[in-house]
């Protein structure tokens, strides 16, 4: 097989970086760099996009559509296009970039020009969330709460700097606008009628994301038990290669465990006597919310295997402990 050539446009940033790392070791790859004194060069970046078969878009929204306007002038010549910017994941045209989400989804990624990836947030919320909907087990206009909370690297340099200088607080809420930009796209893709309450947070570690759904049992269609909620997840998921459903037998969890992995674990935690249950998706802000994502995207478009969920992991693991 010819090798495939991937230009990634905005490679310096934290995803771009985390791209880049696992696709230099991916067989049959050739990537595209341009010196760093030609990345905002519009002619230049036009004919890195010329020369791929594949374009990683790591922009700023408007930076994002900027690219793409960019691409789309090449005609002919325009190459394929993964954007991992909020500003395309809902857009018409554009396939959501989650392969697990139903069974036509892969295939849909694999033969699609334009893919959207997901948001870190909204993959935990999804991937708990549209199984159960699909199944009865949750209504489409239930009420519901989103918490979350995610490593300081989700948010840019200057929460990057700040807390690597130690000075970033040990927790904080944000976005009590009530106006996340991953609302949306869980609103679209978990087949919700009635938006969310979203209460996202950020802690002093580097990297890891906890996303958890509370839910009283006896509200939920058909009034399920725990076992019931999870047993759905886990016929969902069950050869999902990156994505597990274990027994919840912990008492208490961490946001860190999956840091560096490009795996994600979705867990049912329920007391039966009070009828109540919490659902937790646990995964890497930068592995399966971001960077491997997209590189777990750009293998089915470029029709490149699928790595094992051990060998994702290892090579997650290898790229954390080179930062």
């Amino acid at each position: 097989m010819a090798s495939k050539t991937v230009f990634i446009d905005g490679e310096a940033g934290t995803t771009g970086l985390g791209i880049r790392a696992r696709l230099e070791g991916v067989a049959g790859i050739t990537l595209l760099h341009l010196p760093e004194r030609e990345r905002k060069n519009v002619t230049a970046r036009q004919a890195a996009m010329a020369a791929a078969d594949l374009v990683v878009l790591c922009l700023p929204d408007q930076a994002a559509r900027e690219a793409v306007a960019l691409a789309e002038a090449l005609g002919a010549k325009a190459p394929r296009l993964l954007d991992a910017s909020t500003a395309h994941r809902t857009a018409p045209g554009w396939v959501y970039g989650f392969p697990e989400l139903a069974g036509g989804q892969a295939p849909a990624i694999a033969g699609a020009v334009r893919v959207a990836n997901p948001g870190c947030y909204a993959t935990g919320a999804i991937a708990l969330l549209r199984p159960l909907v699909e199944a009865g087990l949750i209504a489409p206009d239930q009420l519901l709460a989103i918490n979350a909370v995610s490593g300081y690297s989700g948010g840019g340099r200057t929460m990057i700097a700040a807390h690597e200088a130690a000075s970033g607080p040990a927790f904080e809420l944000y976005a009590l606008g009530l106006e996340h930009k991953h609302v949306p796209e869980i609103v679209h893709y978990a087949g919700l009628a009635r938006r969310p309450l979203f209460v996202p947070a950020v802690g002093h570690f580097r990297q890891g994301m906890l996303v958890s759904i509370p839910v009283f049992l006896d509200q939920l269609p058909g009034r399920p038990s725990g076992g019931e909620v999870r047993a759905a997840l886990a016929a969902h998921y069950r050869d999902a290669a990156l994505i597990s459903v274990p027994a919840a037998a912990e008492a208490k969890i961490t946001a860190e465990t999956l840091a560096g992995s490009d795996r994600m674990e979705l867990m049912v935690f329920a007391h039966e006597g009070h009828r109540q249950a919490v659902l937790v998706a646990r995964l890497d802000n930068l592995g399966k919310g971001a960077s491997g994502a997209a590189v777990q995207n750009a293998r089915l478009m470029l029709g490149l295997p699928a790595p094992a969920a051990d060998e994702a992991a290892a090579q997650g693991q290898e790229i954390a402990h080179a930062r």
